[in-house]
């Protein structure tokens, strides 16, 4: 089993303390540690927060939120081994090619270690204040996955729909893992498994009990199969805590998840984790 951090991008006071947090999972073993994006946080919360019974963020609109692909490109250069993951980008209220060449940057700064992370988006305020629309986004979301990976391929690029107008341009460098760096989706709503099928490597299975978890993994197997894709090749992550101990991770493992997500709960717990549980 492969253990991920996440999230180290939010609430840290200053960027050292990003840094340390990520040299000790480095150091107690962690595979990965990943962030959060958000560029801003309304001071009221409108949107529904799709991933708790609450539909509350939980966190207040002045919570420290570094911007996560410079984050990460900062931790490339104070960490060896452990992989950096968006966990994740929001693709949909963004310019995809400006964020394709900062993938690129990044996976070639990181020798290659950058896990890639994309979502639809759930905040509507914020899709606002960037001044993309909200509507479509899912559609849009599906078309930026498409032309990104032309640009990762290194050829002339020739993209039209109804987003996007690209035609007889290259983009370099290319990703250290080219066009096959690992796209893990988030979401456990409308279109997310057929989405996962065609364009992803992965999938971060949101907080559900085991047996909601069953269900969902047959509704992921039975996309792959309508898109002629193996479903063993979808790597699953899930949330874990301590609390759950090795019969948690079993559990998980005999489902088929292959990364465990832990909390950021500061150097203490990444170290006892580390110990227990990775060693």
């Amino acid at each position: 089993m492969k253990f991920g951090l996440i999230p180290v991008n939010v609430g840290a006071s200053a960027p050292d303390q990003i840094i340390t947090t990520a040299q000790a999972a480095e150091a107690a073993g962690f595979e990965s540690i990943w962030t959060f994006e958000h560029v801003m946080l309304p001071v009221e919360l409108k949107s529904k927060y799709p991933y708790n019974e609450s539909g509350e963020l939980g966190i207040p609109s002045n919570t420290p939120l570094f911007d996560p692909l410079i984050t990460l490109a900062a931790l490339a250069g104070h960490t060896k081994t452990i992989r950096l993951g968006t966990g994740v980008n929001i693709v949909a209220q963004t310019n995809p090619l400006l964020l394709a060449k900062q993938v690129a940057s990044l996976d070639q700064f990181s020798g290659g270690r950058l896990l890639f992370g994309a979502g639809i988006g759930w905040l509507e305020a914020e899709f606002d204040a960037l001044g993309v629309p909200y509507a479509r986004r899912g559609a849009r979301f599906d078309d930026y996955m498409v032309a990104m990976k032309k640009v990762w391929s290194g050829e002339v690029v020739e993209h039209e729909s109804d987003f996007l107008s690209w035609h007889g341009f290259q983009s370099y460098p290319l990703p250290t893992q080219k066009a096959d760096i690992p796209v893990i989706m988030g979401g456990n709503a409308g279109k997310i498994f057929q989405r996962i099928a065609k364009y992803g490597d992965g999938w971060f299975v949101p907080t559900i009990t085991m047996d909601e978890l069953r269900v969902q993994l047959g509704k992921l197997r039975a996309a792959c199969e309508a898109e002629g894709r193996n479903y063993d090749d979808i790597e699953l992550t899930a949330g874990w805590t301590p609390k759950g101990g090795t019969d948690g991770l079993k559990e998980l493992a005999d489902l088929g998840v292959s990364r465990v997500m832990c909390m950021n709960g500061g150097a203490d717990a990444i170290k006892s984790i580390g110990e227990q549980f990775i060693r």
